[in-house]
């Protein structure tokens, strides 16, 4: 890869990215696009580069493999990122590095497609707006890919690590990473660590953007190791609030605003600081000693009393659960689970059946809607007994269950992203802890819920007479 021009001339350059990042209220992000491409700063903006990366005197001697940015809300993050994420498709000659026919691409990843959408607007508009750029443009973009007649594609994905192999990625942008989807099975950490190997083909910038929210995941990690004087010198890092990267009067109004409603939530929206009222449940490692591989389901066998628990939908986008378990000596095995939408009638149909097959005529629930939850199980021959124990007590009750490893659950990804996202919050006033999923959307528990409550609750009930399932069995 050669380098047509410096990221400084660049920005500096009318005809190119000039008027993206202009004047004084962008010089913060100037600084740190320059810096991490190697390049040297002038005295003034490496007193801004200290500030910024936490006492880092002096900026890389060579360009960074990754830039992590920890910024406040509308502090032109997105809009930052454009240029660079322009400045590596644009501004760089591949001819050498690419087989004949070969495309590159730079990946814009979010949680969401519309999200990554709002990056590759911007970085179109770069492109349409800037004379030495506007000629690159290979027709108009299609889809969610914007083609350049250098080979390289621009193109917003979901943040999937399976989206991420393809064409050799040039740079990468991940976009609001602290909030990508912590209820499927692409966990930040797995999305950037089957994305590192294709930029390491040709050296490309992983680029890392988004407000902070709770102390653990990529984000967290990465800053927690890099960021301040003693961090890798190839992984900037940079955490400053709103108003220290993109001065703006509308947007001052706006966060004062928000931190008159919640502090708490403004200091990490707009002051770029990582929540410590949301801790981690339990850890990944913690949940994966208690999975054997492979194992899904585990049929029903003659003469074992098994349990369920259900958690049942509120309505909106989140789903009627349920799990199903029984004890193997002081071992808890989780033997189903099933997530379903639909109407209530079905569900409680779908699930009543289920149950059946596993000889269960009696199950527990949460206390949501339990008269007419019971109504509908009743009508399937199950009777439908609420939990005594509220979501979080359940929770707190099952974390030593899996600390000793005295359960055996399933491998369901859905379950253990649910479990491992769990965060534990005190709340403001009556400075009571719950453990809850994580206050972002799109983030649910309605399997982890289901499956706290039936390992407890069989558990439970099996400490407390250790005798009960052999005669109940017999």
């Amino acid at each position: 890869m050669r380098r047509l021009t410096s990221m400084r001339e660049a920005l500096a350059d009318p005809e190119m990215f000039g008027t993206v990042l202009p004047g004084p209220s962008w010089a913060a992000w100037r600084v740190v696009l320059i810096a991490s491409q190697g390049e040297a700063l002038t005295d003034a903006e490496r007193e801004i580069f200290r500030e910024l990366t936490g006492g880092r005197d002096r900026e890389p001697d060579k360009p960074c493999k990754e830039i992590v940015a920890v910024c406040g809300r509308r502090a032109g993050k997105t809009r930052a990122m454009a240029a660079a994420a322009a400045y590596f498709a644009r501004c760089i000659d591949y001819t050498d590095d690419f087989a004949p026919g070969q495309r590159g691409r730079v990946p814009v990843m979010a949680a969401a497609k519309d999200t990554a959408k709002e990056c590759l607007n911007y970085i179109l508009g770069v492109f349409q707006e800037s004379p030495a750029c506007r000629e690159y443009l290979e027709g108009d973009p299609i889809a969610d890919t914007i083609r350049l007649t250098n080979r390289i594609d621009i193109q917003v994905m979901t943040a999937s690590f399976k989206t991420t192999r393809g064409p050799t990625p040039v740079a990468a942008v991940a976009d609001e990473i602290a909030f990508w989807s912590v209820d499927g099975a692409n966990p930040d950490t797995e999305v950037l660590r089957a994305l590192r190997p294709g930029l390491g083909t040709l050296g490309g910038p992983l680029f890392v953007l988004s407000s902070p929210y709770a102390r653990r995941g990529a984000l967290w990690d990465l800053y927690r190791k890099n960021y301040g004087a003693g961090g890798n010198p190839r992984v900037l890092v940079i955490q400053a609030p709103t108003q220290a990267m993109h001065k703006s009067e509308t947007v001052l109004a706006e966060e004062e605003e928000a931190y008159r409603d919640d502090p708490v939530a403004a200091a990490a929206e707009w002051g770029a600081r990582f929540r410590t009222d949301s801790e981690a449940f339990v850890f990944i490692e913690t949940v994966q000693a208690c999975v054997p591989k492979g194992v899904r389901e585990v049929r029903p066998v003659h003469g074992t009393h098994y349990a369920a628990f259900v958690d049942v939908s509120g309505g909106g986008a989140d789903s009627h659960a349920m799990a199903i378990a029984h004890v193997d000596g002081d071992l808890v095995v989780l033997d189903a689970v099933r997530e379903v939408r639909g109407s209530p009638d079905a569900v409680t149909a779908e699930f009543a059946a289920l149950c059946k097959t596993y000889r269960i005529h009696r199950i527990t629930g949460d206390r949501y809607g339990a008269a007419w939850v019971r109504d509908r199980f009743a009508a399937h021959g199950v009777t439908y007994e609420p939990s005594e124990k509220s979501k979080s007590d359940l929770y707190r009750e099952l974390l030593p269950i899996l600390n000793s490893a005295r359960c055996r659950l399933l491998d369901v990804p859905k379950l253990e992203a649910q479990l491992t996202s769990l965060e534990r919050r005190t709340t403001r006033g009556t400075g009571r802890d719950i453990i809850d999923h994580p206050q972002i959307k799109g983030a649910h528990d309605d399997v982890a819920n289901a499956v706290a409550g039936v390992c407890v609750t069989i558990g439970v009930q099996s400490d407390y007479d250790p005798s009960m399932w052999a005669r109940l069995a017999g």
